[in-house]
């Protein structure tokens, strides 16, 4: 069975940035294999609507059969309200918590980030972990996309 990975919109934005874009680009080359499915949410067409054609193009490149659109349900919106009510995030990084509810509440298998500041923090991670455990929800695995890459032996 294919991994399930929820990628933020930093994912997709790493493609084109100098730090990221070395080992972004590895990254995809695992989604054009269709080695993984890659999930996006309403919070992430959102949030692309500002972005520039060439990052919007990019979502277009995943391939079809492996690309799978979230809703942003209620009880997204809860568990990410949740994440704000117990101080693991602030109220500016409302969609950081949409992306890591939506995730969680879908029972993804891991969420990819490059947001090192909200997201992809070990403090933080232990925080909505244990928020999500507290509201019944399994534990969610987030990593750097550099994690998530496969290499060849």
């Amino acid at each position: 069975m294919k991994q399930r990975i929820y990628i933020d919109t930093s994912v997709l934005g790493g493609y084109f940035d100098k730090e990221f874009e070395a080992d972004t680009k590895l990254f995809f080359k695992g989604i054009e294999k269709k080695e993984v499915l890659v999930h996006l949410s309403e919070i992430s067409q959102i949030e692309l609507l500002p972005a520039p054609q060439h990052v919007k193009d990019l979502v277009q490149s995943i391939p079809q059969d492996c690309l799978v659109m979230l809703d942003f349900s209620k009880e997204a919106q809860e568990l990410a309200n949740n994440y704000i009510r117990e101080k693991a995030l602030g109220t500016a990084s409302l969609n950081d918590a949409y992306h890591i509810a939506i995730a969680t509440v879908n029972r993804i298998d891991v969420l990819a980030s490059w947001n090192f500041r909200h997201i992809v923090n070990l403090d933080k991670i232990r925080l909505f972990n244990a928020i999500n455990l507290k509201f019944g929800y399994p534990v969610i695995d987030i990593r750097a996309p550099k994690e998530l890459i496969k290499y060849e032996d």
